[in-house]
Order: C-alpha cells, then sequence, then structure tokens
C-alpha cells in the first residue's frame, strides 16, 4: 500500500465535515444573492412605478395647462367686453361720448394686452426693414435710405417674442 492511498477505515475525518461546510457556504451565498435579487428587484418595480407615477401627473398638469393656458387672458378682456356691452346700452348718446367711450375701451384692450405679453410691432418710418417682423406689401421711391419702412399699414402683434401677424408696410425702393 502506498502512503497516497490510504484505506477507507484511515480516512481524514475531517472531510466530510469540509465538504458540508464548503456546501453551507455555497448554499449561504445563494440564499444571500437571492435575497439581494428579490431587494433589487423590489426596488426596479417601485422606481418604474414612480417613474410612471411621475409621467401620469406631467400628463395631466400638461393638459390642464392646454385647457386652462387662455384663462388669465380671457379674464383681462372681461372689463373690455363690459365697456363694449355698456356703449351698445347708451344707444342714445352723443357721439363724442361714444368715440370717448371707445378710447377708453382701446386703452382696456391695449392694456389687457400688454399685460399678457401681447406687444404691438409699429415700426416709424425709417426703420429698417425686418423680414421677422415686418411684411412687405410694396416697395416705394421714397427720400430715404432703401428697405427701409415708409408708412405702416397695418400695426403687428408679437407675443413673448413671437410674431403673431408681422406689420403690414410699405418700403423704400433702392434709387
Amino acid at each position: 500500500m502506498t502512503t497516497d492511498n490510504k484505506p477507507e477505515d484511515q480516512q481524514d475525518p475531517q472531510a466530510p465535515a469540509a465538504a458540508d461546510a464548503a456546501t453551507d457556504g455555497a448554499e449561504n451565498k445563494i440564499a444571500d444573492l437571492e435575497n439581494r435579487l428579490a431587494e433589487m428587484s423590489d426596488a426596479y418595480l417601485r422606481a418604474k412605478a414612480e417613474v410612471e407615477n411621475v409621467r401620469r401627473r406631467a400628463d395631466e398638469e400638461m393638459s390642464k395647462a392646454r385647457k386652462f393656458a387662455v384663462e388669465s387672458f380671457a379674464e383681462s378682456l372681461l372689463p373690455v367686453m363690459d365697456s363694449m356691452e355698456a356703449a351698445i346700452a347708451q344707444p342714445e348718446a352723443k357721439v363724442e361720448t361714444v368715440l370717448e367711450g371707445v378710447h377708453a375701451t382701446r386703452r382696456q384692450l391695449a392694456a389687457a394686452l400688454e399685460r399678457n405679453k401681447v406687444l404691438e410691432i409699429n415700426p416709424a418710418a425709417g426703420t429698417k426693414f425686418d423680414p421677422h417682423q415686418h411684411q412687405a406689401i410694396s416697395m416705394v421711391p421714397a427720400e430715404q435710405d432703401a428697405n427701409t419702412v415708409v408708412t405702416v399699414l397695418q400695426k403687428g402683434y408679437s407675443i413673448a417674442e413671437r410674431v403673431l401677424r408681422p406689420a403690414l408696410v410699405t418700403v423704400a425702393a433702392p434709387k
């Protein structure tokens, strides 16, 4: 018999205990990994649900914002409507009184538009033509620099630096 080969009855008594310990260690590691996997899966599902909730709330807020976007603007126009109805209710009013009321109503409307960032585009004569804010109706000979505004036929309007309607203008023709 060689020294490497021990008879079965003389095997190391610690070998089965070491194998059991290794098996217990592997089982503990697997259990720990399964617990971590369960925790991470739960955290993932919670995060996914939170993202869906945030998305749903954002969609609801956007829908409300679209639905009620003009609420402030409409509210600022109500006094203008009241003034117009008051004028209509006075059919026997003098022309001067009606004209005075029209001017007051126009001031109310201008103030309401300005409060809502709707600004006039009304270039002065001689202002350089800007195709982003002006629409040239015609070119006319004039005693001023070429490509400058000669007259404004209709005011334009912008809201928050975005043109709603360009000003209709005539432009000086090149000499």
